[in-house]
């Protein structure tokens, strides 16, 4: 084949993809990577769902003796986000090294397997084995999503692709939560309930794998790694298709910042701008996690620790999930017109005042109505911190510095489980939403002190 005689810059990439107008290949790109986040959501979000059927079958317990039990929920909660935080970690780097495309197929694949045989386990031994193997594949994926739709999305479709994005995954917590509804207090075929909503999520996915393959490899990692012949290709077709269903001649490149050759290092992440920037969404991490997954992980036994029946619990928590998608659709409204900080900010401040009231409900309806507004901040927060984390780093460190950020998250969680059962145990839902609330705070002074201004800006300029 002839070589091209003007091979692009990595600059000029990045003008090109960020000139696209959101015709609809370029949504469907959107929502086949978001269509992989939706089965890793089922996966993350089962956990709360799934408990009712573990206590039922003897597996584990709602509470246990010591702080760090292995035979309650909040070892099986620990396990899985232990495996969060080493796929988050130790393997952010990968899809660095080895491509947005490639790693996405192979965590979907590897959360698959690993799920199929943790929905056979009898054991807490082995149910927490599965679980925190399943959870690297999954903590892999989830910042190859983040990563790639950055990359994908132009400049002005940013925040809404995200937002999409978002909807897309937590439409899954109302598919969890019905067929929980429908399925953990019965034996279908001798098999009990919580093992058919493993299995169901697991064989799914599969779906994914076969439709990812109409995605194509990020032209800005390809050209951050000296592959320009493969970017120029893929924008070119790109821009082919976006132009043909434009229907007239696409917008002119803005200009955009050389990005600094090299390989992108660890140590960079701790230097320069991205040295503030590192610290402020490790803390971030660390306290958010607090106050998402200390209710999303939880609502069956929270409702229960209210007084509410096994059964009548797992009615409220559908009905409360079917809000889960609506976060993000607000998002929607609000991706590309308000600045992202403040978004977070908002929605942090959200958590913590609809928490404390969900702590203070008595009755079906007024546990639903907090239970819904708190599902809606929290699923608002998700949103807009998916968008903004790797808005902050160049593409040579992007997956690797949001992998390593993203991980205090999942570290957190892994002792937040023991915590809140602790709270739970010692102090009710009261102490568990008070504890929330705190976190809350510090999530929102760190992002309004610390946090850069992002929206409409190139990422090139962003993570310089």
């Amino acid at each position: 084949m002839a070589r091209p005689r003007h091979l692009p810059t990595a600059s000029e990439i990045g003008a090109r993809l960020d000139r696209l107008p959101a015709t609809r290949h370029v949504w469907f790109l959107i929502i086949c990577l978001s269509l992989g986040g939706f089965f890793e959501f089922y996966d993350l979000f089962f956990t709360g769902y799934v408990a009712p059927g573990l206590f039922r079958e003897g597996i584990l317990t709602p509470t246990t003796p010591g702080l760090f039990g292995t035979s309650g929920i909040a070892s099986f909660i620990a396990a899985l986000f232990a495996g969060l935080f080493i796929g988050t970690m130790v393997f952010g780097f990968v899809a660095d090294r080895f491509g947005r495309r490639a790693i996405f197929t192979f965590s979907l694949l590897a959360y698959t397997i690993c799920s199929v045989a943790m929905a056979f386990q009898t054991t807490a031994f082995g149910l927490n084995l599965w679980r925190f193997l399943a959870g690297v594949g999954i903590g892999v994926e989830l910042v190859t999503i983040d990563t790639y739709i950055s990359e994908l999305a132009p400049i002005e479709l940013r925040g809404r692709a995200f937002a999409v994005n978002q909807a897309i995954q937590f439409s899954a917590v109302p598919v969890i939560a019905f067929l929980a509804y429908a399925l953990v207090p019965l034996d279908p075929l001798g098999l009990p309930g919580w093992r058919w909503l493993v299995l169901i999520g697991a064989v799914s996915a599969l779906f994914v794998w076969w439709l990812r393959r109409a995605v194509p490899e990020s032209p800005r990692w390809l050209a951050a790694h000296g592959r320009l012949e493969e970017a120029e290709r893929i924008t070119a077709a790109l821009e082919r298709r976006v132009q043909a269903e434009y229907g007239k001649a696409l917008p002119p490149p803005l200009p955009h910042p050389a990005p600094p050759p090299g390989r992108g290092r660890f140590l960079e992440m701790f230097s320069g701008v991205y040295r503030n920037r590192t610290i402020m969404l490790v803390i971030f991490n660390i306290f958010q996690t607090v106050g998402f997954y200390g209710f999303a992980n939880w609502v069956p036994t929270l409702l229960i620790s209210q007084g509410v029946d096994v059964t009548r619990s797992l009615e409220y928590t559908f009905i409360i999930a079917i809000a889960s998608p609506f976060g993000p659709a607000l998002g929607y409204l609000l991706a590309d017109r308000a600045e992202r900080k403040w978004q977070i900010v908002a929605a942090a401040a959200g958590i913590a005042i609809f928490g404390l009231c969900f702590a203070g409900a008595r009755g079906g309806v007024p546990l639903i109505i907090f239970g819904v507004l708190l599902t809606l901040a929290s699923n608002l927060l998700s949103y807009a911190f998916h968008a903004y984390q790797p808005e902050l780093y160049p593409t040579r460190i992007r997956a690797m510095a949001v992998g390593f950020v993203y991980s205090w998250s999942r570290l957190s969680a892994v002792f937040t489980a023991f915590v809140i059962a602790f709270f739970l145990g010692r102090f009710g839902t009261t102490g568990v939403f008070t504890l929330i609330a705190g976190s809350m705070l510090i999530v929102a002074l760190a992002i309004a002190l610390m946090g850069p201004r992002t929206r409409d800006l190139p990422l090139e300029r962003i993570s310089q």
